[in-house]
C-alpha cells in the first residue's frame, strides 16, 4: 500500500499515503487503534485530498501541503473537541486520503436489450457496451453517499455500483435520440453526448464527477447484422 507510519510510544507522528495501486479512489490511514501525537506531521500530496472524521462527524479537510497536527491548524476538531489553546495531548481520530486523479477506462454495459424503435425494423433488440472517466468532486459527499464505513474504496467498486444506474439512462438516451438502427455505427459520438449530461447529474449525487462517456460497441440480432451486411 505504500505506507510510512512511525509509531514512538504507540503514538502516530507521521500521517501520508504513498499511492502505490492506480485503481484506489479512498483509502483510510490504518492507525493500528493508537493515538495520533500532538504536532504530528500530515503530507497530502499533489491529486490527492485527507479528511479527518471524528466519531462519524466530519472534521478537518486537508488540499495537498505539508501540515503539523496543532490547534492551530486543525480548527474544526479543535471546536469538536472544545480544545483550549493549552492543549498538547495526543488524540484519536480517523484520517481518509482520497485519490483526485482521472480513473479512466471504466467499463459500462446494457445487461439486457434495449428496445429500439426503428421505421424500417419496427423494434430491436440491442445492447451496447462503452467506457467512461470518472474524478472525484466532493469528497464529504462521496464518503457519505457512496463510501461508508469502507477501509477502501477502488474504481472497481464504483464501476460496480453504476452499472444498474448507467444501463437505463442510456436506454432513455437511445430512445430520445431516433437514431435509426443501420445508422447507431455512425452516431456512437451523437449517443455518448446526449447520455454523458445525464449521467452527470447522477455522478453528483455521490460526489463524483463524469469526466467522458463513451459508446463503443453494440450487439444487434442476427438477422439485423445480416440486412446490414448485404
Amino acid at each position: 500500500m505504500g505506507l510510512f507510519s512511525f509509531f514512538k510510544d504507540e503514538f502516530i507522528e507521521v500521517i501520508e499515503w504513498q499511492e502505490s495501486q492506480s485503481d484506489i479512489v479512498m483509502w483510510k490511514f490504518p492507525d493500528r487503534d493508537a493515538e495520533i501525537k500532538y504536532g504530528a506531521q500530515l503530507t497530502v500530496r499533489e491529486s490527492q485530498e485527507a479528511l479527518m472524521v471524528d466519531e462519524g462527524t466530519f472534521a478537518d479537510q486537508f488540499e495537498p501541503g505539508r501540515f503539523e497536527l496543532i490547534t492551530n491548524n486543525i480548527p474544526v476538531l479543535t471546536t469538536l473537541r472544545n480544545w483550549d489553546m493549552g492543549f498538547k495531548s495526543p488524540f484519536k481520530v480517523d484520517v481518509y486520503f482520497f485519490s483526485k486523479r482521472t480513473f479512466t477506462n471504466l467499463k459500462w454495459g446494457t445487461a439486457n436489450p434495449v428496445i429500439l424503435k426503428d421505421p424500417e425494423f419496427k423494434q430491436v433488440r440491442i445492447k451496447a457496451f462503452g467506457v467512461y472517466f470518472i474524478k472525484l468532486l466532493d469528497a464529504k459527499k462521496f464518503f457519505t453517499e457512496f463510501a461508508g464505513t469502507k477501509a477502501v474504496v477502488r474504481s472497481g467498486d464504483v464501476e460496480d455500483a453504476l452499472r444498474p444506474i448507467i444501463s437505463p439512462k442510456f436506454a432513455e438516451a437511445l430512445a430520445e435520440a431516433k437514431i435509426p438502427v443501420m445508422d447507431l455505427v455512425s452516431n456512437y459520438s451523437e449517443l455518448g453526448e446526449k447520455v454523458h449530461p445525464i449521467l452527470k447529474r447522477e455522478l453528483a449525487n455521490f460526489g463524483l464527477d463524469l469526466v467522458k462517456f463513451q459508446v463503443t460497441s453494440t450487439s444487434l440480432p442476427k438477422e439485423v447484422e445480416e440486412f446490414y451486411d448485404k
